[in-house]
């Protein structure tokens, strides 16, 4: 009886364990425009007519007024979420990309990002 408890218990800890979805990049060369209105949220157009949402790691005030430029390595188009860095052209504020959603995920958020 020990070993079916035992055997139970260490079933139900692995089927527990969440699936964990692979982080999402873009490719830079496909954005068509990003904005900001609050410094929190940043919303990106691509080529494709996509439209992704990230929430940034931090508050980037500079954002809602300047443009920005990508901190990346030579060669590098992709950006990831909860990896990448810009920095804001004039103030040199640097700010990182948090999760990704698609618009649809954020649509009560998109109205004030835009």
């Amino acid at each position: 009886m020990k070993k079916i408890v035992a055997a139970l218990a260490l079933a139900s800890v692995v089927v527990s364990v969440p699936a964990y979805a692979a982080k999402v990049c873009l490719d830079t060369r496909k954005m068509v425009s990003s904005s900001s209105k609050d410094g929190r949220i940043m919303v990106f157009k691509m080529k494709d007519g996509s439209t992704y949402v990230n929430h940034l790691q931090g508050f980037c005030p500079d954002l809602k007024y300047m443009g920005f430029v990508w901190v990346m390595q030579a060669g590098d188009t992709t950006v990831c979420e909860n990896e990448n860095t810009f920095r804001v052209l004039e103030s040199g504020q640097n700010c990182t990309l948090g999760k990704f959603d698609t618009a649809a995920q954020s649509a009560p958020n998109l109205d004030a990002a835009r």
